[in-house]
């Protein structure tokens, strides 16, 4: 399949026992889109898709400042978050401060989060 196929199903990345990703896999089942699920507990995050997440929406989008999981982490590997190549660096090492989910549509379109209204502007 080549990436401009409009048969590529849509991309899901993030954590399995995440409510918000367990809504998203949810609602796109229900709305019948053939989707690929890629855990970042397991798979870790894949470096040319975070390149593109970067580009796409920003490192500031993608970077959840309001997890638990970023308020646990060491207040100098906070500070020392300050553009997207250190962005990246943080999201690399500890895949859960990455806001979830992030889905890859079938037109290489990026949404990072879920809201039900963003997710049906993919529909065919």
């Amino acid at each position: 399949m080549t990436s401009s196929s409009s048969t590529s199903p849509a991309r899901v990345f993030g954590i399995p026992n995440c409510d918000t990703v367990k809504k998203a896999r949810t609602w796109l089942t229900d709305h019948g889109i053939a989707y690929e699920f890629h855990d970042f507990k397991k798979l870790g995050v894949p470096a040319p898709e975070l390149e593109q997440w970067l580009a796409a929406v920003g490192w500031e989008k993608l970077l959840n400042r309001q997890g638990t999981t970023w308020r646990k982490l060491d207040a100098g590997v906070q500070a020392s978050v300050v553009d997207a190549q250190t962005a990246a660096a943080v999201m690399v090492s500890t895949p859960s401060v990455i806001k979830r989910p992030v889905v890859m549509w079938a037109d290489r379109s990026i949404t990072v989060g879920f809201k039900p209204e963003s997710f049906a502007l993919q529909l065919p």
